[in-house]
């Protein structure tokens, strides 16, 4: 060794790479990034609202749990954003990114209201609303299937393709608006027929129901099925599926098909149970929620349930902290959103890093002899 190598210091620490990690530590680690979230909004609320922390932290609950009919909004808008995210969640496991499932909750969510629009009143609900179903699923997978077809005959970026969809589907849906209502607000009032039925007198109580079908029903396919196996290779390399007789182009045509399926079911909730009608807000940014709610729980359909309740929880817990301060706007819940979402997605480093701090001269010619 010269002496030129000798006097270069070893840094104190450098990052290494898990080789890998219990479940349960990983879940720790997530747990204790959102403890952290926690404690630094409400040292935040201190600083900026001057409020006390533990009644900031009070109001959210409130927000969330405090009254029977917040419950109720807490269960159904919940159960909305883990339907888009498991939506999203077969794609994103075959490496295709489909950042468009705002278009295609909202293209089915117009097909469900054209439906509504058109045949109501002419036929009776229990026909009418099968048919509001089938549309909304067909326009969803064929919103879905165009961007998959160009990415397997000419490998667009799917990416790019996808976001523009989006646009495409609200331009639509305000062209028709303009049509079927040529004066006033230009708004689409709510349509009296296709609502979907009541379950012990509940409204959200059958889509709460309706998703967790569908989510058991994406935990077993992408796990134990043929398909899903293909997707996770897929996935993994295009190469490698192409080698052990894997049709690629035929795998993401039909994820992609499945993806809209689901974003049909959604808009299908979304009008015949919820909104009763159409507009360019009725998906109101889930599409993108959703993608960010499937990637943190590493695309698995069960940990997506706790992370979509936890993006409704600081999404309806906030604005009641905005509510209780007297605050019109919405920073404070926009600015403690991006702290928890910092924290959760910081954590992430700590689960795939490690960091591995110097040793003394001593302990490493030590480990030498052992």
């Amino acid at each position: 060794m010269t002496s030129k190598e000798k006097s270069v210091k070893e840094p104190l620490f450098h990052i290494v790479k898990r080789d890998s990690i219990p479940w349960w530590k990983s879940w720790l680690i997530r747990t204790a990034a959102i403890l952290i979230a926690f404690f630094v909004s409400g040292m935040l609320s201190f600083m900026v609202l001057k409020k006390n922390p533990f009644s900031v932290y009070a109001s959210m609950f409130s927000g969330a749990f405090g009254t029977q009919r917040r419950c109720m909004m807490f269960l159904r808008d919940g159960a909305i954003l883990l339907l888009i995210s498991l939506a999203v969640t077969p794609a994103f496991k075959m490496r295709f990114w489909n950042t468009g499932a705002e278009g295609q909750v909202l293209i089915s969510a117009f097909a469900c209201t054209a439906c509504m629009f058109y045949l109501g009143g002419k036929i009776p609900d229990g026909v009418l609303i099968p048919i509001m179903l089938l549309a909304s699923v067909v326009a969803g997978a064929i919103w879905a299937v165009i961007p998959a077809l160009f990415k397997a005959k000419w490998n667009t970026n799917e990416t790019l393709f996808t976001l523009m969809m989006n646009y495409v589907a609200i331009q639509v849906v305000l062209c028709f608006i303009k049509i079927w209502v040529p004066k006033g607000t230009g708004n689409l009032d709510a349509i009296g027929y296709g609502n979907l039925p009541k379950i012990a007198g509940e409204d959200f109580l059958l889509s709460v129901i309706v998703v967790a079908v569908i989510t058991a029903v994406v935990y077993v396919y992408l796990k134990y099925s043929k398909q899903g196996y293909e997707i996770s290779v897929v996935g993994e390399s295009e190469k490698t599926a192409r080698y052990i007789g894997i049709n690629v182009k035929k795998v993401i045509i039909r994820t992609l098909i499945i993806s809209g399926v689901i974003c049909g079911i959604a808009g299908f909730l979304l009008v015949g149970g919820i909104d009763h009608t159409v507009s360019k807000e009725t998906v109101g940014g889930r599409g993108f929620t959703a993608i960010l709610v499937s990637w943190l729980a590493k695309f698995n359909p069960i940990f997506m349930v706790l992370t979509s309740y936890l993006v409704i929880f600081l999404q309806q817990g906030t604005a009641q902290v905005m509510t209780d301060c007297g605050v019109a706007n919405s920073f404070f819940s926009d600015i403690v959103t991006g702290i928890m979402f910092f924290f959760i997605i910081g954590c992430e480093f700590f689960i795939v890093y490690k960091l591995k701090f110097r040793q003394s001269r001593k302990k490493e010619e030590k480990e030498k002899c052992l």
